[in-house]
C-alpha cells in the first residue's frame, strides 16, 4: 500500500513532485483508499487462497538454534535437540518455563549482550511518525494562517526529507536503544543501511530517465491528445498508462515515475483534488499483477518457499486485487471530491 499510495515512499513522492499535487491531500485520500485496499487483499483474500495453496509452516523467521531453546526447559524435546539444559537454565529469564532468543541478536551465542525485542507499541509509533508529521503539516495548511507559527513548524516538520529523518533518528533510540544496542551497534545498523539503498536510487533514477525519454519524444503530448479524442477519464488513462509499464519492466516505481512523467499534460487542466487523485490512480496501475520480471516476486517466493503457481495464486493476485480496489477507491472519491 505504501508502494502505490502512501507518502513518503519514493514512487508517489515523485509522481507527486512531476504532477504538482498537494502532498498532504495526496497522503489523506491515499489513506482512506488505502485502508479498504488492505482488507479485501489481505483478511478477506488471505483466507480463501489458503484453500489453494497449501504451504508447509516454516519457522524461517528464527535463527536454526532456536528450534531446542523454543522447548521448555528440562523437557525431553529440548535435551533430544541437543540443547544444554544447564546453560538453557542460567540464560533464561526468572520464573520463565521457556526461552527463547531474539532473532536480532548477535550470531555468537558466547556475547555476553543479546538484543531484546522492542515494545510493539514504541515499533508502530515509530514507523508511523514520518506520516503523522505530513498529515500534521496538511492539517496546518487547512486549518492554519499562512505565516502563524505554528504552520510554519509544521511545513518545516512536516518536509518529507524531514520527516523521514526525524523517524530515523527516532528510531535509534525507540528501537536501537529500546533494543539493547549500543552506539557501536546502532552505527553499524544504520550504515549498513546505505547499501541496499543503492540499488533502490539506481531504479529511481532510470525511472527518470526513462519518463523523461518519453517526454522529449512527444509520448506524453500524443497520449493527452488522443485521450482527449477518445474521451476517456484521465484518472482511468493514468491508470492504464502504469499498469503497462508495470507489466512490460516489473518495477511499480518505474511504473509510477513513467507514468506520471507521460500523463502530465493532462493535470494541468485538473483541480487540486483531481491531480491528487491521478496521483493515486497511476500508483494503483503500477501494482497490478506483479510477475515473474518483478523483483518483489521472486522476493517473496524464495522466502515463503513457493512455487512460481503458488507466488502467482498468492502474491500476484494479492497485488491485482490492491490495484483494482485502489482504481475502484479513486474513481469513486473523484465523484464526492
Amino acid at each position: 500500500m505504501l508502494h502505490g499510495f502512501v507518502p513518503p515512499h519514493p514512487g508517489p513522492l515523485l509522481a507527486i513532485s512531476t504532477l504538482k499535487a498537494d502532498l498532504g491531500l495526496t497522503l489523506a485520500l491515499g489513506l482512506l483508499i488505502a485502508i479498504p485496499a488492505v482488507i479485501l487483499a489481505g483478511p478477506v483474500y488471505g483466507p480463501i487462497i489458503s484453500r489453494y495453496v497449501d504451504l508447509p509452516t516454516r519457522n524461517m523467521l528464527f535463527a536454526p538454534h532456536e528450534a531446542r531453546e523454543l522447548a521448555p526447559v528440562g523437557t525431553g524435546a529440548h535435551r533430544a535437540a541437543g540443547g544444554d539444559l544447564a546453560q538453557s537454565r542460567d540464560l533464561a529469564a526468572p520464573g520463565a518455563g521457556t526461552h527463547r532468543v531474539d532473532p536480532t541478536g548477535p550470531a555468537d551465542p558466547a556475547d555476553p549482550a543479546p538484543l531484546r525485542r522492542p515494545a510493539v507499541g514504541a515499533t508502530i509509533a515509530t514507523i508511523l511518525l514520518p506520516v503523522i508529521l505530513m498529515l500534521a503539516r496538511a492539517f496546518g495548511e487547512i486549518f492554519l494562517d499562512d505565516g502563524s507559527r505554528v504552520r510554519s513548524a509544521l511545513d518545516v516538520v512536516g518536509n518529507p526529507v524531514v520527516a523521514l529523518l526525524t523517524g530515523v533518528i527516532v528510531a535509534m533510540f525507540t528501537l536501537g536503544v529500546g533494543s539493547g544496542m549500543d552506539r557501536g551497534r546502532i552505527s553499524g545498523s544504520v550504515g549498513g543501511a546505505l547499501g541496499p539503498i543503492a540499488g533502490i536510487l539506481l531504479i529511481v533514477a532510470a525511472g527518470g530517465g526513462f519518463k523523461q525519454t518519453l517526454i522529449d519524444a512527444g509520448v506524453g503530448n500524443v497520449i493527452a491528445d488522443w485521450a482527449n479524442g477518445a474521451n476517456i477519464s484521465a484518472l482511468m488513462l493514468g491508470w492504464l498508462v502504469a499498469v503497462g509499464i508495470r507489466l512490460a519492466t516489473g518495477s511499480a516505481t518505474v511504473a509510477t515515475i513513467t507514468a506520471a512523467g507521460i500523463v502530465a499534460p493532462l493535470a494541468a487542466g485538473l483541480d487540486k483534488p483531481e491531480v491528487s487523485l491521478l496521483v493515486l490512480a497511476i500508483g494503483a496501475g503500477s501494482l497490478f499483477f506483479s510477475h515473474v520480471n518483478d523483483a518483489g516476486f521472486w522476493l517473496v517466493k524464495e522466502y515463503f518457499g513457493m512455487t512460481v503457481g503458488e507466488t502467482i495464486k498468492s502474491w500476484s493476485v494479492m497485488e491485482t486485487i490492491i490495484s483494482v480496489v485502489g482504481l475502484a477507491g479513486v474513481l469513486l472519491l473523484n465523484l464526492v471530491v
